[in-house]
């Protein structure tokens, strides 16, 4: 693996986490145009660690709200008494619900769908287009995300676990069409994240499938660094345009890589 390849898969990790284009999906097309040899050994491990540093990101972004969650949560303990901040909490372990129980039951058949199957990304990009396009032309709204709302929404994640379904376009999409006001539903969607990534790297960790060697020390490390940066600035860039309803060029740049994904099966 060279170090530029780990910058390359990096950003395209960092940014397509947080843009509603399918990291996924993206990471696929990636390994398919910098060729199979561009992925190292340790693959596991590398997808792993840019998991982590988009969680990370994801924090870092949202650090104030995470200490306000905390706080919540405390509160409640102590108290005795339900706040915002621990009704919130409910609503992100609700959603977390289906993603699970999709992801423990499917999870065979979602691994066998990676690994080159380009055709599908390209054909999910574009359910991905039109899930994008019509959230872009929902009305706006100041409704806060229920239980049974964040439920759905988790429905929703759990599908985008398939290549080419963007996670943040899909849960954003489907909390804008429940009618929930697009600040709220980007906020939710990224915090609603981040105890996943965590679970399914605990995950990957305790499975003992994980390799390292210290000669890939450099491209995890690169990797990360690169997958940081880019996702903090995807992060921050995406909810302000989620603000501006700036949607549809996504679904046009979603509309476009799948058309091409398609076509390069067919060559």
């Amino acid at each position: 693996m060279e170090i530029i390849d780990a910058v390359i898969l990096g950003i395209i990790q960092g940014l397509t986490e947080f843009l509603p284009v399918s990291s996924s999906g993206h990471l696929e097309l990636g390994k398919a145009i910098l060729g199979s040899d561009a992925i190292p050994e340790e693959s596991l491990m590398f997808t792993v660690v840019l998991h982590f540093a988009t969680a990370l990101s994801t924090m870092v972004i949202f650090r104030k709200d995470i200490l306000e969650i905390i706080k919540g949560i405390i509160t409640s303990i102590t108290t005795l008494k339900w706040t915002e901040e621990s009704k919130f909490s409910l609503k992100i372990i609700v959603s977390m619900i289906p993603a699970v129980i999709i992801g423990y039951k499917y999870e065979r058949v979602f691994e066998q769908l990676f690994g080159n199957n380009i055709l599908l990304v390209g054909a999910m990009l574009i359910v991905t287009a039109l899930l994008l396009f019509l959230a872009d032309r929902a009305k706006k709204t100041h409704k806060k995300v229920s239980l049974a709302d964040g439920f759905i929404i988790g429905i929703a994640q759990g599908i985008a676990m398939l290549p080419g379904i963007s996670r943040s376009g899909a849960t954003i999409s489907t909390s804008v069409l429940l009618g929930i006001d697009k600040t709220k539903a980007a906020r939710f969607s990224f915090l609603m994240v981040v105890p996943l990534i965590f679970g399914k790297i605990a995950k990957d960790v305790l499975s003992g499938e994980l390799t390292y060697s210290s000669t890939s020390f450099t491209y995890l490390s690169v990797g990360f660094i690169a997958a940081f940066v880019s996702g903090l600035f995807a992060c921050t860039w995406m909810i302000a345009l989620v603000k501006k309803s700036k949607l549809t060029y996504f679904a046009i740049y979603c509309v476009v890589v799948g058309v091409i994904a398609i076509i390069w099966t067919q060559i």
